[in-house]
């Protein structure tokens, strides 16, 4: 089942990937020239997924959307886990202690209100726009990523390799560093890309309620917007920014799953 999850998860995130790379230097057609006579034409020759309701080739504009997708959420992530993995290794390393406090209530306090509303509220009162959807979407992950590591970090600080290294007199902020970061990177890696494909999905959300990135850029989440009315007259403009999320998000949650099994050595005897 792991090796499963790795060989179909990886295959689907390396598309994802690729097709978002490749449309920095080359698409099948130029996503903000208008073709009106050649509007919402079916799959063919000429057009390998049809065209929408501009007569955009809709293979470019899944190629670039992809990249305005994967953009915002691998940029939200790092700023999860360049903000949130230090507050949870703090928090850890004074378990107990008013820091872990604050940290675990600022964190519970975020947790009590539905993500994506408070991401539409944050970029609806900052302004459409790429950046402030990664803002949005960062602020989030913030949380996930100190829950994560301090959850992580707790066991750790027991164990007798720690306790050694507390005794030849290294601080706290060391010891997180150099001993319980090293051994928190392979659950970081897994968590990260479950966040990504979250990150999409949210990308998604706001781009369909028209607060994520903005035209001429295309996103799915507008594509599936201005596609919903034409879904009895040309149900593949729909279809195609559908899938092509459903893919990335499903590649990225068997990739991580995959991972998961594959680096966290209590789940390999289950896993035999």
């Amino acid at each position: 089942m792991r090796r499963a999850a790795i060989l179909l998860g990886l295959p689907l995130s390396a598309l994802v990937l690729g097709a978002a790379l490749l449309s920095l230097v080359w698409t099948p057609g130029d996503v903000t020239a208008l073709d009106i006579p050649a509007r919402l034409q079916p799959p063919s020759s000429a057009h390998w997924l049809g065209t929408d309701h501009f007569g955009r080739d809709l293979l470019s504009m899944v190629m670039v959307g992809a990249r305005a997708s994967l953009m915002v959420a691998l940029v939200a992530v790092g700023l999860g886990l360049l903000l949130g993995v230090p507050l949870g290794l703090a928090a850890a390393s004074r378990a107990g202690g008013p820091l872990d406090e604050l940290v675990m209530r600022t964190n519970d306090l975020i947790f009590a209100f539905p993500s994506l509303v408070i991401a539409i509220l944050i970029t609806a009162l900052a302004g459409p726009g790429a950046l402030n959807a990664i803002l949005a979407i960062g602020i989030f992950n913030i949380p996930v990523f100190a829950r994560v590591t301090r959850g992580a970090a707790l066991p750790l600080w027991r164990r007798d390799f720690i306790l050694a290294a507390r005794l030849a007199g290294k601080h706290r902020s060391r010891i997180s560093a150099e001993h319980i970061l090293p051994n928190l990177i392979p659950l970081l890696i897994v968590q990260g890309t479950i966040q990504i494909s979250l990150g999409i999905l949210a990308e998604a959300g706001l781009s369909y309620v028209g607060l994520g990135a903005q035209s001429p850029l295309p996103s799915w989440g507008r594509m599936l917007a201005e596609a919903q009315t034409m879904v009895a007259l040309a149900p593949h403009v729909a279809l195609v920014p559908g899938a092509a999320i459903l893919l990335s998000v499903l590649g990225l949650n068997l990739l991580g799953d995959g991972l998961r099994d594959h680096l966290d050595p209590r789940l390999r005897p289950a896993r035999a």
